[in-house]
């Protein structure tokens, strides 16, 4: 379809109108015009302005940050390139501290991939970058890329995330936000397969897709309606001239965008409604922090069409990395293959574009990762955006993602492929535990760490643990927080049924998707259910939270009792 063609004429059809708008915004805004302090005046700028701004084209945003402050001192940044290839640049925020002063953790930041530029990640670079040695991919708009540059893909983009590994090396930790969690974690992988010594230290994925057939969303059930051949008929289209990349073959920004506002096209009006009044008014301050987030909204870039469609026929239709027949190169991927890297998932309660457990699946397809490098969290109250900006990212978030970074930024001894094998060869593999799950309590404060002896030195994890529990927020790794339970009352949790497991779904509101989750967290079992106390309910909730209450409210332990009553319990 012309839809590029059709995009191109009508914004140059309404170029002259754009200037003259802009020049009368201009008049009726100048201080030397007396109408520029009465009604009609103020009327009539601030809808020239909503003209402008409707019809512009949005440049690709700067970055806007030259300095940090680290301990109290303010230093300057310096952005620079430190890997290149035709579709990605791998910037360095350089921070003006001596390496041999600080040594943060290393950081790269894969942005994602899905018509926004990589200053949609401002926010999160700007609050890891005062203690991390930050690096962030920085894609190219594939309508300036031309077409002897060749092709890009999802093959590509996983070869790409292994290079800027290697060039980083081993001491590296990868952060992925949204999309890119299938190609690091599918990079990830077969790095692990192959032995790779630079394999990241811990890898960090924030509200990815990584299996979207838990809880989803209307993007996802829209890619799962159609096949991709409506997708290639419908929303692929050619770069027109006089665009470097012309002729090649994208998925346009606009339309991105425009299927973007739509998913919350009420909410779009209503905040473009407010700004007018908000510049009717000369309420600057609120009008200039509309601008700033629709600027930054409003940028965006084309994608390869081969790039798009491989993605949502991988990952939206096939659901291949969770089915277990997705490849790179031919070469299957394994994600049983991680045995050394960290894992660490982050959801946000409100996501309407990655459902609830879409990203807490890769630790169930990673099962050969110690539960003690694990780690899931659930941010109660943030939607998507909100899982790597804004303030529940900056006091929450950030600080458990620093924590965990921390307790893992030395490597235990590798163990590879061979040796993994030659163990399971030795020995019946045990069914992975779920991994901790945390969510801040209000009004209740983290226990405090023991004291240190006098004159002991403590370690940046342990400053940062006790820094956060003074504020009700536990970052303790995995096994502190289990030993601190261990002290209490022993749950009725299983790593394994005992015997032959029970239908859970024949218990009134648990469904298949629901009793798979349940047999991960530990309950196999109608008499195990029965058995639950108030304090075994709660800990169910925290290892389920997108289903917490449901089982006081279903009435699971009664439902669970009767059910037990018609069998045997097992002995012991």
């Amino acid at each position: 379809m012309p839809y590029y063609h059709l995009f191109e004429l009508t914004h140059a059809a309404l170029s002259p109108y754009r200037a003259a708008a802009d020049v009368a915004r201009l008049y009726f805004k100048s201080p030397i015009n007396p109408l520029s302090q009465t009604p009609v005046g103020k009327t009539i700028a601030a809808s020239c302005e909503m003209f402008e701004r409707m019809t512009r084209r949005y440049g690709k945003p700067e970055w806007g940050l030259e300095t940090t402050e680290i301990n109290g001192q303010t230093v300057p940044v310096r952005i620079q390139s430190v890997w290149e290839r035709p579709f990605c640049r791998l910037l360095h925020f350089e921070r003006g501290v001596s390496h041999c002063q600080r040594r943060d953790p290393k950081v790269l930041l894969v942005a994602p991939m899905s018509g926004h530029y990589a200053t949609l990640l401002r926010g999160t670079v700007e609050t890891l970058l005062p203690n991390h040695d930050i690096y962030i991919t920085d894609w190219e708009d594939a309508r300036v890329v031309p077409l002897a540059a060749g092709t890009f893909d999802l093959d590509d983009y996983i070869d790409y995330i292994k290079e800027m590994l290697h060039a980083l090396g081993g001491d590296t930790h990868v952060m992925a936000v949204c999309q890119p969690s299938v190609p690091v974690f599918a990079a990830v992988s077969r790095m692990e397969a192959e032995n790779d010594p630079y394999i990241p230290l811990s890898m960090i994925l924030m509200g990815g897709p990584i299996d979207t057939r838990s809880n989803p969303t209307a993007v996802n059930k829209l890619a799962h309606d159609k096949d991709i051949g409506w997708f290639r008929r419908n929303v692929i289209t050619q770069v027109p001239f006089p665009h470097a990349g012309f002729m090649r073959q994208v998925y346009p920004g606009f339309l991105q965008v425009s299927g973007f506002m739509t998913m919350n096209l009420d909410r779009h009006v209503d905040a473009h409604r407010e700004l007018y009044m908000h510049m009717v008014r000369g309420d600057g301050d609120s009008a200039a922090k509309h601008k700033e987030f629709y600027d930054e909204y409003m940028a965006v870039m084309d994608l390869t069409a081969e790039f798009y469609l491989q993605t949502v026929e991988t990952v939206f239709i096939k659901h291949a990395l969770p089915l277990g027949t997705m490849a790179h190169r031919g070469v299957p991927v394994d994600p049983t293959q991680i045995r050394n890297v960290a894992l660490m998932t982050v959801e946000g309660e409100k996501d309407d574009i990655t459902g609830g457990g879409q990203t807490e699946a890769a630790h169930r397809l990673a099962s050969s990762i110690p539960n003690t490098k694990r780690q899931h969290y659930v941010q109660p109250g943030v939607g998507h955006y909100g899982v790597f900006n804004g303030s529940r990212f900056r006091k929450e978030i950030a600080p458990r993602i620093a924590a965990f970074m921390r307790e893992n930024e030395r490597r235990s001894e590798p163990v590879s492929s061979a040796k993994a094998v030659a163990a399971e060869a030795a020995a019946p593999k045990p069914v992975p535990s779920k991994p901790a799950v945390t969510k801040p309590v209000p009004g209740k404060l983290a226990a405090k760490p023991a004291a240190t002896r006098p004159g002991v030195h403590k370690s940046a994890s342990q400053q940062l643990i006790e820094t956060f529990s003074a504020t009700g927020i536990d970052i303790r790794p995995r096994s502190e927080v289990e030993g601190s339970a261990a002290e209490g009352a022993a749950p009725v949790f299983l790593t394994a049924p005992s015997g032959t497991p029970d239908d859970l779904t024949r218990i009134s509101g648990v469904g298949p998707r629901l009793a798979q989750l349940l047999n991960e967290a530990g309950v196999w079992h109608f008499w195990q259910l029965a058995r639950f106390t108030d304090a075994e309910l709660k800990e169910l909730d925290v290892r389920l939270p997108h289903y917490k209450g449901r089982a006081a409210r279903d009435k699971w332990v009664a439902q669970a009792s009767r059910l037990a009553d018609k069998q045997a319990a097992p002995a012991g």
